[in-house]
């Protein structure tokens, strides 16, 4: 006898093959805690299975069916086979009530606010940016720092990098920064052409692509190329050396990535895209001249002479001071993306498209803020 209680008994009696549990008296909400304690120290060791005789039990409430439900479930997770003898047909309704209540049930997922939904979504975005610009402002300082760096202790300068880049971002993309701005001042020419024939004003096509090609389009064109072409290949380089852990690498035998990898990009854009800048204008202007000569019959003497009196020193000036600027702007975003890369391809890929666009939107903002500032000191 394990226990014994005017309310209500526990009797074990093990058997070769089983363990018998005989139940007694009455179990109920009184004797739930002492019942509970004695069901909690049950064990059965070596037994395979487990009865539960029901024959000297004289009354039973839910509490009790609850614990003999709970031991049953237990002991069948163990792997223990369970089953109970001589139940009461009503007391056998309050097990299958309390099987039913415990099984698993699928609770639909909470539908949220629409409009909460929303405000959720605008907030999480709004402090992913202002995290990200944080993290930005804090990676172009240690930029600056590292470049200043460099400036005192020569030696740390990587001049054969500087060089490399310098061929891949700014050599190598002539071919295609001349051919856009080409296009681009054959088109202005043209639809300047067909707008201002209505009023006879066509010789003032060449100011108009005088103009636009010098002030606005032929550098901000470029800066969008080559944010495209190099900015996405910095980013590219540099998040595929995070993923092999090659700066990792890097730092282990005490070099700096930030001198390795950031500042000769930046220094390098910052050379190459003025120049770029220099020979998109010049192209841009070509092809506002073929396209002139071809619609408006003007020949070349005529187009240089009109081209001389309408440029203006800041034209040329406007356009390629915003260069450098540009440049960094499209190599700290391209680096910082690179560096942001993890472990995975997709992150690659991710932090590349983020590179390019990030970059671009930068370089537009930075042009409306150079034009807005141009106008108030009247350039």
């Amino acid at each position: 006898m394990i226990s014994a209680a005017r309310e209500g008994w526990l009797e074990r009696r093990e058997t070769p093959d089983s363990l018998v549990l005989s139940l007694g008296g009455r179990w109920d909400l009184r004797c739930a805690e002492r019942h509970e304690k004695e069901l909690r120290r049950l064990t059965t060791p070596g037994a395979q299975a487990l009865r539960i005789d029901f024959s000297a039990l004289e009354s039973l409430d839910t509490a009790g069916a609850w614990l003999l439900h709970r031991l049953a479930e237990r002991l069948r997770g163990d792997g223990i086979e369970v089953a109970f003898e001589n139940l009461p047909a009503a007391h056998a309704d309050i097990f299958a009530r309390l099987a039913k209540i415990d099984s698993h049930v699928e609770i639909e997922p909470p539908r949220p606010n629409p409009l909460t939904a929303i405000v959720t979504l605008i907030g999480k975005s709004v402090i992913e940016i202002g995290v990200e610009i944080m993290e930005s402002i804090a990676f172009l300082g240690l930029t600056v720092v590292s470049m200043m760096r460099a400036l005192v202790r020569p030696r740390l300068f990587r001049v054969p990098a500087v060089f490399y880049h310098m061929e891949q971002a700014g050599l190598n993309a002539i071919p295609i920064i001349a051919l856009i701005a080409f296009l681009i001042g054959l088109v202005i020419a043209y639809q300047g052409a067909i707008q201002l024939r209505q009023f006879g004003a066509e010789i003032f096509v060449v100011d108009m692509v005088a103009v636009s090609v010098l002030r606005e389009l032929a550098i901000l064109l470029t800066a969008i190329v080559v944010a495209g072409r190099s900015g996405s290949a910095f980013t590219a380089q540099i998040g595929a050396m995070k993923i092999n852990e090659e700066i990792d690498a890097m730092r282990t035998i005490g070099l700096d990535p930030m001198q390795v990898l950031v500042v000769p990009r930046m220094i390098a854009l910052m050379i190459v895209l003025p120049l770029l800048g220099f020979v998109a204008d010049v192209m841009g202007l070509v092809g506002g001249g073929v396209m002139s000569m071809i619609e408006l019959g003007v020949s070349p003497a005529q187009y240089i002479d009109r081209l001389g009196q309408s440029f203006a020193p800041w034209s040329l000036g406007t356009g390629l001071v915003k260069a450098p600027v540009f440049a960094a702007i499209i190599a700290h975003t391209s680096c910082y993306m690179g560096m942001k890369v993890t472990g995975s391809s997709e992150s690659l890929g991710k932090q590349t498209t983020r590179s390019v666009v990030h970059a671009i939107f930068a370089v537009i903002v930075a042009d409306a803020l150079f034009s807005i500032f141009f106008a108030f000191i009247g350039i």
